[in-house]
C-alpha cells in the first residue's frame, strides 16, 4: 500500500508539474503574442511616421522648386522688362541726339546763309 501511494504521489507530482508547464507555457505564447502585437504596432507607427516626414518633405521640395522656379520667372520678367525700357531710353536719346543734329546743322546753315549774304552785301 505504501507503494501505491507513493506512486501515486509521483503520478500526482508529474501531472502537477506537467500542468504547470502546459500553463506556463500558455503564458508565455500569450506574453509573447502580445509583445509581438505591440512591436508590429510600433513598427506601423514608426511606418507612418516615416511615411508623412517624407510627405512633408516632398512637399517642401516641390515648394523650393515652385518658388525658385516663380523666382526665375520673376527675374526673366524684370530683365525682359528692363530691355523694354533700356530700348525706349536709347530710341529717345537717339531721337534728341538727331534732332540736336538737325537743329545744329540748320543753325549752321543760316550762320553760312548769312555769312554768304554778308559778304554778298559787301
Amino acid at each position: 500500500e505504501l507503494k501505491w501511494a507513493g506512486e501515486r504521489d509521483a503520478d500526482d507530482y508529474r501531472k502537477k508539474m506537467a500542468q504547470e508547464r502546459r500553463e506556463s507555457l500558455a503564458f508565455r505564447n500569450a506574453e509573447g503574442k502580445r509583445i509581438r502585437e505591440l512591436e508590429g504596432q510600433l513598427k506601423s507607427y514608426a511606418q507612418q511616421e516615416e511615411h508623412e516626414s517624407n510627405e512633408l518633405k516632398w512637399a517642401g521640395e516641390r515648394d523650393a522648386d515652385d518658388y525658385k522656379k516663380q523666382m526665375d520667372k520673376e527675374r526673366r520678367d524684370s530683365l525682359a522688362s528692363r530691355n523694354v525700357d533700356g530700348k525706349r531710353i536709347r530710341d529717345f536719346e537717339g531721337q534728341i541726339k538727331s534732332d540736336e543734329n538737325h537743329n545744329e546743322h540748320e543753325s549752321f546753315e543760316l550762320k553760312w546763309s548769312s555769312e554768304r549774304d554778308a559778304d554778298d552785301y559787301k
